[in-house]
């Protein structure tokens, strides 16, 4: 399936809104057609991320992330409690145990990650502010919540599998092993590098759709946190990543997120009858809890569905 355009220049134009509002409220998932980042700077991080994941393990696990400090190299994630089959590699600002881990003396790589990490905040942001202006809620109220924001850019390699879980595979535990299981991102805004290779499913209607996109794409989604300052009206999409027995995959997802102190609670106008559907979510608290359960099997994962408020206190 080919996912739905938004053109870059337009949303910062204040045009477009209207066209991402009605594919954020559909599917919460898009291409970003006209961006500012050069294709050779796409090239650039696609060839730096094979570079580093080529190496040899002992040589990654030198800056392997731990419990205590989440930014490094990582092969053992899981996701709804089932070990992913991929690798990844994180960083992002230093707060509280947070150090980013680079490979020791490869200026380049770093280099590289840190221009891409610049260029996709600040995309993720201009997405941040023509949403507001499709919710109709305050764009500077909804920005400081990235005053001191947590975001990370993670580079994802997807090696051979031997046994892959069909693509038809219902959603629940794989028949074979998913390179990563089914999931909504728990943030405000990704931004993703796409490396041109097939693997991306979307969840829409009970059905698993395939999403084919070129090589140096950016396909944006909305997270958790934009479902819920939308009291609904947009959809974190459910997706997941198919493995493949035939071809290595890589990709980069930037996930803009908020400040650890954010409370988040439906921010839009709300019209007569209509009541907020969650309660308010402290990020820190949620991130911390979400994040647990990458390391063990923490039994149900923390969702946005349990800070839904009861039915009966959604109407008046």
């Amino acid at each position: 399936m080919r996912l739905g355009e938004i053109d870059h220049t337009d949303l910062l134009r204040h045009e477009g809104v209207d066209r991402l509002d009605e594919i954020c409220r559909e599917w919460g998932i898009f291409v970003l057609r006209n961006h500012p980042i050069a294709r050779a700077d796409c090239e650039a991080m696609l060839g730096q991320m094979a570079g580093f994941f080529a190496r040899p393990l002992e040589e990654k696990r030198r800056c392997e992330r731990s419990d205590a400090n989440p930014w490094g190299y990582y092969d053992r994630e899981l996701t709804k409690n089932i070990r992913d089959w991929k690798e990844i590699f994180d960083f992002g600002p230093v707060a509280g145990g947070s150090i980013p881990r680079w490979p020791e003396g490869d200026v380049e790589f770093r280099s590289v990650a840190e221009d891409f990490y610049g260029a996709c905040e600040r995309i993720a942001l201009d997405i941040v502010r023509a949403l507001a202006l499709a919710l109709g809620t305050e764009v500077e109220g909804m920005l400081r919540a990235f005053d001191h924001h947590t975001s990370y850019l993670r580079m994802n390699a997807y090696p051979l599998c031997e046994a892959p879980s069909p693509a038809e595979t219902p959603t629940g535990p794989p028949q074979g092993h998913f390179a990563i299981s089914h999931h909504s991102d728990a943030g405000a805004v990704t931004v993703l590098l796409h490396d041109g290779n097939d693997g991306l499913q979307v969840e829409k209607g009970g059905r698993w759709h395939d999403i084919s996109v070129e090589r140096g794409s950016l396909v944006i989604n909305l997270g958790d946190v934009m479902q819920v300052w939308s009291n609904d009206r947009y959809r974190a999409p459910l997706h997941r990543v198919l493995a493949s027995r035939s071809r290595v995959r890589l990709s980069a997802p930037f996930f803009l997120n908020p400040g650890f102190e954010t409370d988040y609670a439906p921010l839009v106008p709300l019209g007569e009858g209509e009541a907020p559907r969650y309660r308010s979510i402290n990020w820190g608290e949620f991130r911390a809890a979400r994040a647990a359960g990458d390391y063990a099997n923490v039994g149900q994962e923390v969702q946005i569905e349990d800070f839904r408020l009861p039915a009966e206190n959604q109407e008046r």
